[in-house]
């Protein structure tokens, strides 16, 4: 995986087998970090349809240049080699002054430096997996072949380790001891348990840690409207007076909406209402082989209905849309599909929500996906008629096996504990499938880069052309975010034809939006975004202590029309469909 940016605009070291992990399978890691787990949309997609393992084993033409270029360096190769032997050898008489990062949690046991076996154990993976590491730095591969090898060789080195092992690692000896062997018993049982379906990874939390509705998607409000493709929910106003232009949101097409909605102080439909918005909430039905068909005309009109709904409800001409991940590649071409048809006044304000439109600047489209993969992807999800979101959960673990396998491994498995009840890996484990011609969709977006040319793609029979689209659009990202890179989500403001407005949150993907007002850390950039390239938008970017959540809620009210009364009724005295969250949140 690529070094992500360092806040001072400079690449970081890239990024490095167990030695240098930077939670070494930590159980204590918070939730946002281990939910940042991706490195881009399209290579996700790709490998939900054909499998996550097979980037284990590099492609044939990877390894040959890996080996050949190893060839040529020979002096190198003996030199990195023959330091790894002489290592050993101080290890084995006990006198290497090697010891794990002070991040590395996995060794954090006094075990593993005072027994005089585990703490050779450990330092010998440690120095075999920085001369792994420093071995494919020498060969200087081009970018997709290093990709490529890159991550066989972390992968392989992080199962490695020896905190993995039953054997070895004393935290499973000491619950076995304390507990009179019921830990290991219980390992065995939620191994099993695991292993019986997918995604055959551990559990990242227990199935009955929260209840939607109950602990999760709490904000009050109702159904007002149900097609097939999705619900609307319309939230309950907790101001005396709303702004005349409602806000709708288009949440990702492969999660749950509730995301935006996780629980009291955490939701950002929470923050928004009590802002005096009037919130409406798409809630996609989760799709199966019926729906095969429905692609992105499909999703795009169902985004037009939902504005379409919130307009007669609030009784306005106008709507905003608040979209996130892929729900705002869909948003950006209704967008599109508007300004082409001469009716994007419609639209007062879209704020897009880590989502990328450029994939070109997504670092991992050249080194994991092109043409010959995307269409076996799209092959394979034809066959089913969608693609499963287990297999999307079993691709987002492999991509970061230290937090998101090894370190449940051991919880789970070795200790025989039961996982951390965190509210952000319960919706991640809430798997939705995608229909297989929405999949088809964005991989064809993907490897075209489609919506940065005027015309390549279409939306409801009308060419898109991003820079005809004048709305003005609020852009959110988060620094660490693999999945959708900052530097991609800034190049959303050079598409777009309108007043852009680029705001840098802390952290990745996913905390990057559950970020309330209440999180003491959070900080956020900003600048004027009239500059094309990210790194000199950065370096001239100030920082706002506190959450963008604040700053969006003073953009959006400024572009959501007069405040007008409150409405005493939800629906504008149409049929209510029952309570929020709906049904469709429900459905497996």
């Amino acid at each position: 995986m690529s070094a992500a940016p360092r806040p001072d605009g400079q690449r970081a070291a890239r990024s490095v087998p167990a030695a240098a992990s930077t939670t070494g399978g930590d159980p204590d890691a918070g939730p946002e970090r281990i939910a940042e787990s991706a490195t881009g949309l399209d290579m996700i997609l790709t490998d939900a349809a054909l499998g996550p393992l097979r980037r284990l084993v590099p492609p044939v033409s990877s390894s040959l240049r890996f080996t050949a270029a190893l060839a040529r360096r020979p002096r190198t190769v003996l030199g990195h080699t023959g330091r790894l032997v002489g290592e050993w050898g101080r290890i084995g008489l006990g006198r290497s002054e090697v010891t794990p990062g002070a991040k590395d949690k996995r060794y954090s046991d006094p075990a593993w430096s005072g027994n005089p076996m585990l703490k050779r154990a450990m330092q010998a993976h440690l120095v075999t997996a920085q001369t792994a590491t420093q071995l494919v730095d020498a060969a200087a591969l081009p970018y997709a072949h290093d990709e490529r090898i890159r991550f066989s060789v972390t992968n392989i080195v992080e199962a490695l380790a020896p905190s993995n092992s039953p054997a070895l690692n004393p935290s499973a000896w000491k619950a076995a001891i304390d507990t009179g062997g019921r830990s290991a018993v219980s390992g065995t049982r939620r191994l099993v348990r695991d292993l019986s379906s997918a995604p055959r990874v551990p559990s990242m939390v227990e199935p009955d840690a929260f209840e939607v509705g109950k602990d999760l998607a709490r904000t009050p409000g109702v159904v007002v409207l149900r097609t097939p493709v999705f619900e609307l929910i319309q939230y309950q106003p907790t101001t005396p007076t709303v702004h005349a232009v409602p806000l709708v949101m288009v949440p990702p097409t492969i999660n749950k909406f509730y995301i935006a909605d996780l629980a009291e102080g955490r939701s950002i439909v929470e923050h928004v209402v009590g802002g005096g918005q009037q919130v409406f909430m798409m809630s996609w039905r989760n799709p199966d082989a019926r729906h095969a068909e429905w692609g992105l005309d499909t999703y795009g009109q169902a985004v037009l209905d939902a504005m379409a709904a919130a307009e007669r409800i609030a009784g306005a001409e106008q709507t905003g849309l608040m979209s996130f991940c892929s729900g705002g590649i869909i948003t950006a071409m209704v967008l599109g599909h508007l300004a082409a048809i001469g009716q994007q006044d419609r639209v007062a304000s879209a704020t897009f929500a880590v989502t990328v439109l450029d994939q070109a600047r997504g670092g991992t489209v050249g080194a994991f996906l092109d043409e010959r993969s995307a269409q076996a992807a799209t092959r394979a999800s034809a066959k089913k008629g969608y693609l499963d979101g287990a297999t999307l959960a079993e691709v987002f673990a492999w991509l970061r096996p230290n937090d998101l396998i090894w370190n449940y491994w051991v919880n789970n498995y070795l200790q025989g504990k039961p996982p951390a009840a965190f509210d952000i890996l319960y919706w991640n484990a809430d798997t939705t499938r995608m229909t297989a011609a929405l999949h088809r969709g964005f991989l064809e977006l993907a490897v075209r880069n489609s919506l940065t040319e005027p015309g390549a793609a279409t939306m409801l029979g009308t060419p898109v052309d991003l820079s005809a689209v004048t709305v003005d659009n609020y852009v959110v990202a988060g620094i660490a975010d693999h999945l959708c890179p900052w530097q991609s989500c800034y190049a959303t403001t050079q598409l777009l034809g309108g007043d852009s407005r680029f705001v840098l949150s802390t952290s990745g993907h996913i905390a990057s939006l559950v970020n309330p007002p209440t999180n003491p850390k959070s900080t956020w950039r900003t600048a004027p975004s009239d500059v094309p390239d990210a790194d000199e938008w950065l370096a001239s970017a100030h920082t706002e202590k506190g959450s963008w959540w604040t700053d969006y809620s003073r953009w959006v009210a400024e572009r959501s029309g007069a405040e007008v009364p409150a409405p005493t009724e939800l629906g504008g005295g149409g049929p209510v469909l029952g309570a929020a969250p709906g049904t469709y949140v429900f459905d497996k």
